[in-house]
């Protein structure tokens, strides 16, 4: 689980569960824990959650219904909601894209591929805040960019 900065800043980083569990559960233990220095938001800010995560305080998640073109305020508002969560996309594109590893992490031990994975995710963060010009955050910084398995940023 990853929390990130609308400057495609990566604010948070979560490893050790696997691909497969349940996004709630990975949620609540990372922010029930004390010891996992959850960035909690303070009154009044909201990180802007996926489906797969619950509505609380702090926390916003899209409201549920079709999707189609925005007819009416929760329609904007899942619009809207959906545009911000792109972010988080285009962050974990440029981290697939220039961490290999990330896309097919060799058999370690877990503790490795934790610490392979925050790695990856320390180095793109100083990439980002010293290459400003980096060709490749560039190319990820159009919002309006399809990415390959967006949606999909579990277990990376």
């Amino acid at each position: 689980m990853c929390a990130y900065s609308f400057d495609m800043m990566f604010t948070f980083v979560y490893t050790g569960w696997e691909g497969t569990t349940n996004d709630s559960r990975v949620f609540l233990d990372a922010i029930g824990r004390q010891e996992n220095g959850f960035p909690h938001p303070n009154e009044g800010y909201y990180y802007v959650v996926d489906s797969g995560y619950m509505n609380m305080p702090g926390f916003l998640t899209p409201y549920r219904g079709p999707e189609r073109a925005p007819r009416g305020p929760k329609e904007l508002f899942n619009y809207r909601h959906s545009s911000l969560r792109n972010v988080i996309e285009r962050c974990f594109g440029v981290l697939k894209a220039r961490f290999a590893v990330l896309k097919n992490m060799p058999n370690y031990i877990l503790r490795r591929q934790r610490l392979v994975s925050i790695a990856c995710c320390v180095l793109y963060n100083f990439i980002r805040s010293q290459g400003r010009g980096d060709r490749m955050f560039r190319e990820y910084e159009n919002e309006d960019m399809l990415i390959e398995g967006e949606g999909e940023t579990k277990g990376f």
